[in-house]
């Protein structure tokens, strides 16, 4: 198996705390809610980093996890966890190019695989709703606990409504002050008809007052304990 590097930034413990939350949350779902989906109405609300974040949180409870990079359109990924160089992606495996083992790397987070999205392509909702698509997550299920996929922003593009036909649920993240509840409402819909559950939201960018009760008081009392 292929190996990727990460580049994790230490985050503060706020921003720590936010990831265990979302990650119980994201557990007490049930065992049943395998394939989630994340996405966002549109780009730099941060859903890419919140997908890598809970797929490394999820990973650090001894889970197998598989962060799977579907923006097939524009994919910030490799660029901005500066991965380095990667050969093969989702979209060379979804046309024939490669078999899914030269796609999925183990990383430098043990427990978490990654598979990135590859080339742009002219044929990406073809490529999503195909049958082998389809086998490839079903076969998948039953290798990893959970399936982390980080899909193109659905205020854009359809993407992600179709792959929400394939998940168990889905997150979305919506940057504070700057996203339009009618949009998000709208983004929220076209999930949930595609057959998804829509699990819960991650409210990005927000300024939190330094020096908080739970930013001060709890870091003192509980340190930074797993």
């Amino acid at each position: 198996m292929n190996r990727l590097n990460i580049e994790l930034e230490d985050l503060n413990y706020d921003m720590e705390e936010e990831f265990k939350t979302l990650r119980t949350n994201l557990m007490f779902c049930g065992v049943d809610k395998k394939v989630i989906l994340i996405t966002s109405t549109f780009p730099g609300e941060g859903k890419t980093e919140k997908s890598v974040y809970l797929s490394a949180a999820l990973a650090k409870m001894n889970k197998k996890v598989l962060l799977l990079d579907m923006d097939l359109r524009k994919s910030v990924l490799v660029s901005r966890f500066e991965m380095g160089k990667v050969q093969y992606g989702m979209s060379h495996f979804l046309s024939g190019q490669c078999p899914l083992s030269d796609v999925i790397c183990a990383t430098n987070v043990p427990k978490l695989h990654v598979a990135v999205a590859g080339p742009s392509t002219p044929n990406t909702t073809e490529l999503l709703a195909s049958e082998k698509f389809h086998k490839m997550l079903e076969s998948l299920k039953d290798v990893y606990d959970y399936i982390i996929i980080d899909s193109a922003p659905l205020g854009l593009v359809i993407d992600a409504a179709i792959i929400a036909k394939e998940c168990d649920g889905a997150v979305l993240v919506i940057e504070s002050g700057k996203t339009k509840y009618r949009l998000v409402q709208e983004v929220k819909a076209k999930i949930e008809n595609s057959g998804c559950p829509v699990l819960g939201a991650v409210l990005s960018k927000v300024e939190v007052r330094k020096g908080g009760y739970y930013g001060e008081k709890y870091r003192q009392y509980y340190g930074h304990n797993e």
